[in-house]
């Protein structure tokens, strides 16, 4: 079964790769969940870790992953494994520059419209 969950990313790690020549790498998404944001670590495992190519902290990402779960010596422990990432581009977009949005005033005092412009 498949879940998602969308936040900013917090950070991105190298990718390690063990003598087995299995590779994974994590990231760490914050989700703003009411009261407390929560720092969610999600893995991306042989393949997968070239989905996080290109990505940066204080994106906005939305995460298909799956949970996945194992004993070790009487333990148990769970993963969240990424498999798909959708960036939210639109909004990292760096913030407009209003002295050159036309209809703003620019820090010169200058409305940035003419009397033509205003429909009344």
């Amino acid at each position: 079964m498949a879940y998602d969950l969308t936040g900013k990313i917090k950070l991105i790690q190298e990718p390690q790769t063990f003598n087995s020549g299995f590779t994974k790498r994590e990231m760490v998404v914050t989700v703003e969940d009411g009261k407390y944001p929560q720092e969610i670590n999600l893995e991306f495992v042989q393949d997968k870790i070239a989905l996080l190519d290109g990505l940066q902290p204080g994106q906005e990402v939305t995460v298909t992953f799956d949970i996945r779960g194992r004993e070790y010596n009487g333990r148990y422990f769970n993963n969240l494994q990424g498999w798909k990432i959708a960036a939210a581009d639109a909004s990292f977009e760096p913030a407009p520059d209003y002295d050159s949005y036309q209809g703003m005033p620019s820090q010169d005092g200058d409305p940035g419209y003419s009397d033509d412009d205003i429909p009344f």
